[in-house]
């Protein structure tokens, strides 16, 4: 059984004027990031940070994430790596400093520094890549393969557009698949999600929240509990950060205005109206019982079609819809997971 941690906190398909501009408040001091800060500080201060940005303090946020080991686990750091991307994207000429005050940081967290560029969506990138390849000569390969495009970046991930039902077909085929396209291909679990949510807390841009907005036609999804998952993920921390956050409720309003792909206006609608009334039980309970149906019955194409092949067994874990039932919420922000997390770990379906 795989385990995907997942540390929840809280384009193109959507018009660029979906959203409105985000408000600008006072900042509690409690949301200030201080020299030695500890894990409760640094996600206090992701939270309100697109309200007030302070981008020279992103390297004494991201020693402290090393040293408390929160970019430790690859599979569990994506808010962090996403959040440090969007930092690095909305600072083009300070990206160089700001990387160099990183340092020293222990060689296995090097990871995270070159993620966090190749997810940066920076034009200049690759060149910000290089310049820094000296400071981590541990991570030459995983640099090279990000450089060479066999290592995908957030940009690549299948968001914007869904395989066609013959293309999901022929990708249970053992000959539907090669090697070139696993090595390419951007895995769609919770981390994907954490990411963006962590991007659109560094930057508050539409980009990152339109992605996540466009996750929301999943919520219904029959056949891959991938996206249900995260479908279902999207609706929920959409809800209780909106609920929890008036910049991002109106933004939320703005784009429920606009035209939407089929299956986002009415999600979107059930966000906006559970963040309004704080009543977000109801989608995490929905959410839960359409995975639990999925994993027990398989896909809804082959219940339909007996057509569908042997998929072999996973685990998925329920990210911030699992934590949740836990009661682990913490400082405002949806969900902050441990190590713990594992124990919420679902089985795709069981093979009979």
């Amino acid at each position: 059984m795989r385990r995907f941690l997942s540390a929840l906190i809280v384009v193109a398909l959507l018009p660029a004027a979906a959203f409105a501009a985000p408000t600008r408040v006072a900042i509690p001091a409690s949301a200030r990031l201080p020299d030695q800060p500890t894990k409760e500080n640094i996600l206090a201060w992701i939270n309100t940070y697109r309200l007030h940005p302070a981008p020279e303090r992103l390297p004494i946020a991201v020693r402290a994430m090393s040293r408390l080991g929160l970019i430790a686990d690859p599979e569990g750091s994506g808010v962090y790596v996403g959040f440090i991307a969007g930092v690095l994207s909305a600072n083009p000429e300070r990206a160089d400093a700001l990387i160099a005050k990183m340092f020293p940081l222990p060689n296995e967290h090097h990871w995270a520094i070159v993620r966090a560029i190749a997810f940066s969506d920076r034009p200049d990138w690759r060149i910000l890549m290089q310049r820094v390849a000296v400071r981590m000569p541990e991570r030459h390969v995983m640099m090279d393969r990000y450089l060479s495009g066999k290592l995908p970046r957030l940009s690549d991930a299948p968001i914007e557009k869904d395989e066609s039902w013959g293309e999901r077909m022929r990708a249970q085929l053992a000959f539907g698949k090669s090697k070139k396209d696993k090595g390419a291909s951007f895995a769609l679990t919770p981390d994907l999600l954490d990411t963006l949510w962590g991007y659109y807390f560094a930057t508050g841009s539409d980009h990152p929240l339109s992605r996540i907005v466009l996750m929301l036609r999943w919520a219904k999804e029959r056949d891959s509990v991938e996206k249900l998952t995260l479908g279902s993920m999207a609706k929920y921390t959409l809800a209780i950060n909106a609920s929890r956050n008036t910049d991002l409720l109106a933004r939320l309003k703005w784009a429920e205005t606009q035209d939407q792909p089929e299956g986002v206006k009415g999600a979107l609608t059930e966000v906006i109206d559970a963040a309004e009334t704080v009543e977000t039980v109801k989608l995490r309970n929905e959410a839960l019982a359409a995975i639990d149906e999925l994993k027990r019955r398989g896909p809804g194409s082959k219940r339909d079609l007996t057509l569908w092949g042997q998929v072999g067994e996973g685990a998925l874990a329920a990210g911030c819809i699992a934590a949740a039932v836990a009661g682990q919420v913490e400082l405002g922000i949806p969900c902050v997971i441990g190590g713990a997390a594992g124990s919420a770990a679902l089985r795709l379906w069981d093979q009979k």
